[in-house]
C-alpha cells in the first residue's frame, strides 16, 4: 500500500530543497510501502535492532523459514533453541515473546492506531519490552505510513544529513530536529528520501 499522500510530499519537498529535488527524481520509480501486518512488522523491527541491514534480513529470512507463519501464536509456541538457531540472542527472543504475548492478550489497541495520535502511538509500544521509541517510530513510518514522523535517533538519517547538508559532520540532536522542521509536514517522506540515497533499496518492515 503506497501512502495516498506521497506524489504531493514529494514534489513540495522537491520545490523547497535542492537536495530533495535530486533524490526525489532518482527514486521517481518506488516509494514507502506497508505490509499492512501490525504484528510483523513490530517484529521485525525488534530483529533488526542493533545489527545491519543485511544482517537483519538474513535473521528475518530464517526466521520465516522456521516458523509456520510470523503471528503471536507461532512466536509463542516455539521454542526458544529453534529461535536462537534463527540468529536472535536471548534478549531479542524475550522481547518478541513479550510482543507476541501483548497481541495474544489483546492487550494493545491495535484497533484504534490508526486514528490516536503519533505520540499516542508511540506511548503504547514503548509499555512492550524491547520497543523504545525508534521502533515505535519506524512502526508509525512503516506501517501506519504517517507522513511527518523524524526519527532523531536513526543512525542513517544522522549520517545522511551529514553526507548532504552538514559537510560530513554528523548532527546533534537538536540540530537535525532544527534541521527537519524545513520538511514539515513530510518529515518521513523526506527521512525515506535520505535513506535511499546511502542505500538505494527501499527497506520494508
Amino acid at each position: 500500500m503506497i501512502p495516498d499522500y506521497w506524489h504531493e510530499a514529494s514534489q513540495r519537498l522537491a520545490a523547497d530543497d535542492p537536495v530533495m529535488a535530486a533524490l526525489v527524481e532518482e527514486y521517481a520509480d518506488v516509494s514507502l510501502a506497508s505490509r499492512g501486518d501490525p504484528f510483523a512488522t513490530l517484529a521485525r523491527s525488534i530483529v533488526g535492532q542493533q545489527i545491519s541491514v543485511l544482517a537483519a534480513d538474513s535473521v528475518w529470512a530464517r526466521l520465516v523459514a522456521a516458523l509456520p507463519a510470523i503471528t503471536p501464536t507461532a512466536v509463542l509456541s516455539s521454542e526458544a533453541t529453534a529461535l536462537r538457531a534463527c540468529g536472535l540472542s536471548a534478549r531479542k527472543i524475550e522481547y518478541l515473546g513479550d510482543l507476541a504475548d501483548h497481541f495474544a492478550r489483546g492487550a494493545l489497541a491495535v484497533e484504534h492506531w490508526p486514528a490516536m495520535s503519533d505520540a499516542q502511538v508511540i506511548a503504547e509500544l514503548t509499555a512492550v519490552r524491547g520497543i523504545g521509541v525508534w521502533t515505535a517510530e519506524m512502526f508509525l513510518i512503516f506501517n501506519l505510513l504517517r507522513p511527518d514522523v523524524l526519527p532523531l535517533d536513526d543512525i542513517g538519517l544522522q549520517r545522511a544529513v551529514a553526507r548532504h547538508y552538514t559537510g560530513g559532520e554528523r548532527p546533534t540532536r537538536r540540530a537535525l530536529a532544527a534541521h527537519g522542521e524545513r520538511w514539515r509536514p513530510w518529515r518521513s517522506v523526506a527521512t525515506w528520501y535520505l535513506w535511499r540515497s546511502l542505500d538505494p533499496t527501499p527497506v520494508a518492515y
